[in-house]
């Protein structure tokens, strides 16, 4: 039986990870970024490693030519190591954006964005996956940068880059201190929802309430809108309840003066745990001279994505409207 381009791909990924999770007395996680940088160094960088392990890990190494694999092939046999991973450490805030999500907003930053190279941000890149599919998607010039607070996902980011070839500028820093980056034509993120902790650096922003935490994912949307040009757009992954927390009038007020609302994707509920923790896609531009709201805001409630027929009739509803409003 033939085994497909992403099975022997992940398969190497996690066999070698395992080998160096044992050798290196780490987790799974931190093995599997090793096993990725010495892959495309072309070489094994751990020390530490017996003579034996390293004879087996450049035998498996010396049976993958990387340039034979598609970037999308390279990031779904990644993604799936690094799923892997996760499901043995639970750490409630690594989650990762599914593929179809990650394609839709790829499709909708090809239709946005005219411009032959841009620059593009996520300030919540994670392991990169929702930026490299994007970027897989889009086949143009993008500057792109990564911004991540936790360590061991920067790291797995750096690799996920690496091996799909893509100069990704990578940041190891709390996103909503403040970011030291060229202003960008788009940002992509897949918001972390929750609290945030730092009350006196919320307070520098217009969205935080004066009793209490203010929701992270507000202060993203605030902090990315900051470093955005004029007229550049943002796609976020919101939480359905967005406008309906008792926080949302900051977030109202903060939206009237500073963005349009281009439209909004209501992702399946059958996607979701459940009707609680549903997502939907939010596109804004950032208002500036010459910026007008579109005819009327893009609102999609979109089917099941494995219904191809009832995809296709969004698509076309889509296209529509681009060119009714974007021309």
């Amino acid at each position: 039986m033939k085994v497909s381009p992403v099975e022997q791909l992940f398969t190497l990924f996690n066999e070698t990870a395992l080998l160096l999770q044992e050798e290196l007395n780490c987790t799974y996680l931190e093995a599997l970024a090793e096993t990725g940088e010495n892959l495309f160094q072309g070489s094994i960088l751990q020390d530490e490693v017996s003579e034996l392990t390293e004879k087996r890990m450049k035998k498996q190494y010396g049976q993958i030519h990387l340039e034979k694999f598609s970037n999308d092939d390279i990031r779904k046999a990644y993604q799936l190591a690094i799923l892997k991973g996760m499901n043995d450490s639970v750490q409630p805030n690594h989650q990762m954006t599914p593929d179809s999500v990650g394609i839709l907003i790829g499709y909708l930053v090809e239709r946005f964005m005219k411009q032959s190279n841009f620059r593009l941000l996520d300030p919540a890149v994670g392991t990169g996956n929702l930026l490299t599919t994007v970027l897989n998607h889009l086949q143009r010039k993008i500057d792109s940068v990564g911004v991540e607070i936790d360590d061991l996902l920067i790291k797995l980011a750096y690799v996920n880059a690496n091996l799909q070839a893509h100069p990704i500028q990578l940041f190891n820093q709390d996103s909503l201190e403040p970011m030291f980056i060229d202003p960008v034509d788009a940002v992509i993120a897949d918001l972390p929802v929750g609290f945030y902790p730092n009350d006196v650096r919320a307070a520098d922003y217009q969205v935080s309430v004066s009793e209490g935490h203010t929701y992270s994912h507000h202060l993203f949307m605030e902090q990315s809108v900051r470093h955005t040009v004029p007229g550049g757009y943002l796609f976020f992954l919101i939480p359905n309840g967005l406008f309906e927390s008792e926080q949302a009038p900051q977030l109202h007020e903060f939206f009237k003066e500073q963005v349009i609302v281009q439209g909004l994707l209501q992702l399946p509920i059958s996607m979701f745990k459940n009707k609680n923790s549903a997502k939907s896609i939010i596109i804004l531009q950032k208002k500036g001279e010459g910026v007008k709201p579109p005819k009327q805001a893009l609102l999609v409630e979109l089917p099941t994505l494995s219904s191809a027929v009832e995809m296709d009739k969004i698509l076309f509803q889509m296209d529509k409207w681009f060119q009714e409003n974007k021309g």
